[in-house]
């Protein structure tokens, strides 16, 4: 039998598991595939960095290479660290035994468990899907159709109704920004309000 796996995720587009679902699975199944589904929501990672669960965002990592692979993915959310800790509260409170997340780690310990919740946050979940068949690139004809018949603009208006306009002064955005191009790898530290956060 066929199958498709139907992620599981968070918030909003969780509805769509819950009223959609059921009647997908009722035209596969008369059309003999099965779906499937796949818990990458944040609690479901968060579980899995914690080893209460199964990894199901890394076996998806090995769908998405596969020829047959077929997975329905839902928009999910890319976790701030407020998401995280509120994640955490919340699966502290259903009874499981997970540690809360040490934003300043005072020990190895804590700085081993914050590296496990790292893995959580931000867009955990796109860069793993899309290294498999959903390239959001344009395909090659398309893009060597593109470049030798390239759009033409027409003449720019003498009174044009649309104009640019930004911030002007002192102290704002576009006032101060500033790109730096480094020549190697490094440590960069950005400071905001006296907080600091390094990066490699």
């Amino acid at each position: 039998m066929s199958k498709i796996i139907w992620s599981k995720i968070d918030e909003a587009p969780a509805l769509a598991t819950y009223s959609l679902l059921p009647i997908v699975n009722a035209f596969t199944k008369a059309a003999g595939v099965e779906v499937v589904v796949s818990d990458i929501s944040l609690a479901g990672r968060v579980l899995a960095a914690m080893g209460l669960a199964e990894d199901e965002l890394s076996k998806l990592g090995e769908v998405v290479l596969q020829e047959d692979g077929n997975i329905i993915k839902l928009p999910n959310i890319s976790a701030s660290v407020g998401q995280l800790k509120d994640c955490i509260a919340e699966l502290q409170g259903q009874g499981y035994k997970i540690p809360d997340y040490p934003e300043n780690p005072a020990n190895a310990d804590e700085e081993a468990t914050q590296a496990k919740y790292a893995t959580c946050l931000g867009s955990a979940v796109n860069p793993v899907l899309r290294e498999g068949n959903s390239d959001r690139r344009a395909a090659v004809a398309v893009k060597r159709f593109a470049q030798k018949n390239p759009h033409k603009l027409r003449p720019f208006p003498e009174n044009p109704k649309a104009y640019v306009t930004h911030m002007e002064g002192k102290g704002d955005f576009y006032g101060n920004e500033k790109s730096v191009t480094v020549e190697k790898a490094q440590k960069v530290t950005i400071a905001l309000n006296g907080k600091e956060l390094t990066i490699d």
